[in-house]
């Protein structure tokens, strides 16, 4: 059984419904206990760091967390779920949950033409190989939603970058811990891919 983590950080439904659509057994998870009694565990999330982080420790959702990728359960962090992996975020200085050593800046533009949020459809490139990434083509693009992005400080927990005036990590990972800046549940039948990918996954690369 998959759970989805529900710290009360977003819309978890379409998370949900796209998990099932490629088979994968899921449930809602806001217990410490029931995640370390998973077999693998999505992390998504949409809203602001802070609240987030406040939200995981309230719930002892955190520690659980870094137990069970200790142990080897593979994760997959979306958006903001992503985004608290690192050890900080720009957005109301907060210190985040370290799993990755990094920071999360915020997007900063002299042209006005570039919005803020980062919505919408964009390409996704591949820059380093990954089970959970496999099948991903050249042009094959991913929905985003975001005005904050990562930045790890070990190049090689970089697997895949996005353009928005320039290169920007959108999918991050080591060990059996991966996360994506867009949202597969929402990138039609490339989002599904990847989910599916994510269900077969056995946390080694």
């Amino acid at each position: 059984m998959a759970v989805i983590l529900d710290y009360k950080a977003g819309n978890l439904a379409s998370v949900k419904r796209a998990c099932e659509h490629v088979g994968m057994q899921v449930e809602y998870c806001d217990d410490p206990d029931q995640l370390r009694h998973a077999e693998r565990a999505i992390f998504p999330g949409v809203g602001a760091a802070g609240s987030a982080m406040r939200s995981l420790r309230a719930r002892g959702l955190d520690e659980a967390l870094l137990e069970v990728i200790k142990h080897g359960m593979p994760v997959l962090g979306i958006c903001l779920g992503m985004q608290v992996s690192l050890t900080h975020s720009e957005e109301n200085d907060t210190a985040t949950l370290g799993l990755i050593p990094g920071a999360v800046r915020r997007f900063a533009f002299d042209r006005q033409d570039l919005k803020i949020p980062h919505m919408g459809w964009n390409e996704v490139r591949v820059v380093q190989e990954h089970p959970v990434l496999a099948d991903i083509q050249a042009g094959d693009e991913f929905y985003f939603v975001h005005s904050y992005f990562p930045q790890p400080q070990d190049p090689e927990a970089v697997l895949a970058v996005t353009d928005y005036e320039g290169d920007f990590a959108c999918a991050i990972g080591r060990d059996n811990y991966i996360g994506t800046q867009f949202h597969p549940e929402k990138s039609a039948q490339v989002g599904l891919r990847l989910l599916a990918n994510f269900s077969k996954w056995n946390g080694l690369c």
